[in-house]
């Protein structure tokens, strides 16, 4: 059992409540560490050319030791109701937060990497609640949140864990939680997953709605593209071959780097923010779309659960590489309608209705690649506009 759990009590549904604890003592050796950094030499060159700035991660680790209120934020996830459960071997921790609106549907999320549950604490509530965030009560959710094993609090999967065994395990979850028709959602890793469960249980599962993902061409796609598709292709690989390359480090050597990423805070915080100063792209730094708070917490939860090498399963079994070695986008289905939050170019949305029946492709949505965390009402929005049609 995860050690930083305090058991509340055993439920009838084989389900155990619990919240976060995190100990004294690692909230005091984390301090300790952050003060006494050993801190590198800034390189030639202006802004994060180089990587992240050493003024820019000194201000935000200062604030991290003194300024960030890790008691606060916990309180905060300990207001969402927790379980743990085992599932096919594996200790699972989830949210579960049930909407005060009696029919609401049943919608499971999936977070992404380098994230976890803390990627959705803006977002539950105007999904759960609509009717306090001035939407449409007819149009809320019951949510269930889990960790992805290997990530925070769920238990690290073996070798060969696959996404396909990971949506039978979510599948499970759901019938467990008693829930026999739902939605399935998730960006970045959970843009994989909610399709996947789709494809497992399409008797449950009534829509699959993603960030993005459905419809970026491959490599096996570019005979068959016209010139001006071609060009199209030609600019996503520039934009896509920009910053820190981890599907090819972790799927290399993540032990390797684990070490430094679980011994040193700053080490941890400096590779967290280089991802995501690239996931957010609209902005020059990520706390300009994203909560500076709400980034720590994130990295606190990597921290005192030491998941910087167990996260990275996804990429060391290659689930994200396809069969010619290119990168593989989400695996799509047609058996239950699906979504995108970001709608694509005519040729994605034309790549993305070969494998996918996609019902809705909006066009202006506002955000980056984590919008559940820089933009949570207007991805609350789209979600209920994708599930309105089909409840």
């Amino acid at each position: 059992m995860c050690q930083f759990l305090t058991y509340i009590g055993p439920s009838v549904s084989g389900m155990t409540p619990f919240r976060i604890d995190i100990p004294q003592s690692d909230l005091d050796d984390l301090r300790d560490r952050l003060t006494r950094t050993r801190w590198p030499r800034s390189l030639p060159g202006t802004g994060w050319d180089r990587g992240v700035p050493v003024d820019y991660l000194r201000e935000l680790t200062e604030h991290w030791a003194h300024g960030y209120d890790w008691r606060a934020h916990e309180a905060r996830l300990n207001n969402f109701p927790q379980l743990v459960t085992e599932i096919d071997g594996l200790e699972v921790h989830l949210l579960h937060v049930r909407s005060p609106e009696p029919d609401a549907l049943p919608l499971l999320l999936t977070h992404g990497w380098p994230n976890s549950v803390v990627e959705f604490t803006e977002l539950i509530g105007p999904l759960t609640d609509p009717r306090a965030h001035g939407g449409d009560p007819a149009q809320a959710f019951h949510v269930v949140a889990p960790s992805v094993p290997g990530f925070g609090f769920s238990q690290a999967p073996p070798a060969g864990f696959t996404i396909d065994r990971l949506a039978r395990m979510w599948a499970e979850l759901m019938g467990r939680l008693g829930y026999h028709r739902y939605g399935t959602q998730g960006g970045d890793l959970g843009a994989y997953v909610a399709p996947a469960v789709a494809r497992v249980a399409p008797q449950q599962v009534v829509g699959v709605h993603i960030d993005g993902g459905f419809g970026f061409p491959t490599a096996a796609d570019v005979a068959d593209l016209s010139e001006a598709e071609r060009a199209e292709w030609e600019q996503m690989q520039r934009w896509m071959s920009g910053g820190v390359d981890h599907h090819a480090l972790l799927r290399a050597a993540p032990q390797t780097f684990a070490y430094a990423w679980t011994d040193s805070p700053v080490g941890l915080l400096a590779w967290m923010m280089q991802k995501f100063k690239e996931f957010t792209v609209t902005v020059p730094t990520p706390e300009q779309a994203i909560d500076r708070d709400q980034l720590l917490t994130n990295v606190s939860l990597y921290w005192f659960t030491g998941t910087s090498g167990t996260s990275s399963w996804p990429m060391y079994e290659r689930l994200t590489i396809a069969d010619d070695g290119g990168f593989a986008w989400p695996q799509g289905q047609r058996r239950v309608p699906s979504g995108v939050y970001g709608g694509g170019t005519p040729l994605m949305r034309r790549l993305a209705e070969r494998d996918n029946t996609i019902v809705h492709w909006p066009q202006g949505n506002p955000g980056s690649h984590f919008v559940a965390m820089d933009e949570p009402l207007a991805h609350a929005a789209d979600i209920r506009a994708f599930f309105r049609s089909l409840r």
